[in-house]
């Protein structure tokens, strides 16, 4: 595939590079259990990933009952722990997803993750995965420091400026990571696969793929001239 129009590709991780959803459904269930509530199911906890640990877990408590700010700095910590102590027990990439990696690499193309996720808790994901060196860098949630996570443009800014600079396009599941793309500048690609708190086709991302075989397809339609 000759003349391929972006020297950057940037991920998010949770939703669209990995499947995490067992592993952050059962550090929700960990916390609810220490709350005694019912857990959830994986189904119920995929519509709340995406806006970091402590917003899926206020979205948990919500869903089974409420609870005071106290309470959610108590379990939030609770669940922190839980989950970097289990993190990569049923994680894994999706299908796909190695594949589209490979042929990245093939056409030199540099790849990042940008995700909401604490950066210390998404090297140590990727790192007991084997994946960590795949990627020029990691940017997390709390890497840029307080209000500049996505949907802030800051995270894909630094992406690009850490790989050299160069035409990007990010690949996302949420309208955190559509709306971090367009607020850069950049071409978006919504997961249709991903963990999805709305329809797809309402996130506004300029093409939508339903599996890892599309990602490249998909990057030369909407970076055409």
């Amino acid at each position: 595939m000759t003349g391929f129009p972006f020297a950057i590709v940037g991920f998010d991780l949770d939703g669209t590079f990995l499947d995490t959803s067992a592993d952050l459904t059962a550090a929700v269930n960990h916390s609810l259990d220490q709350a005694g509530r019912s857990p959830l199911t994986i189904a119920d906890v995929k519509p709340m990933i995406g806006g970091g640990a402590k917003a899926m877990l206020a979205h948990g408590m919500n869903a089974t009952g409420g609870c005071d700010a106290d309470e959610l700095h108590r379990l939030y910590k609770e669940l922190l722990r839980y989950y970097e102590a289990n993190i990569a027990n049923a994680t894994r990439p999706f299908p796909g997803a190695l594949d589209a990696l490979d042929a990245l690499d093939a056409l030199e193309v540099r790849s990042a993750i940008v995700t909401n996720k604490f950066e210390s808790l998404a090297i140590k994901l990727l790192g007991e995965l084997g994946l960590l060196d795949r990627f020029v860098t990691v940017i997390g949630g709390d890497t840029l420091g307080p209000g500049r996570a996505k949907p802030a443009a800051d995270p894909i800014v630094e992406m690009i400026a850490r790989c050299g600079g160069g035409r990007a396009a990010f690949v996302g599941d949420s309208i955190f990571d559509i709306e971090a793309a367009r607020n850069a500048g950049i071409p978006s690609i919504a997961c249709r696969f991903g963990f999805l708190m709305q329809p797809v086709e309402e996130l506004g991302a300029d093409a939508i793929i339903d599996g890892y075989h599309e990602l490249l397809p998909a990057l030369c339609a909407i970076g055409a001239p």
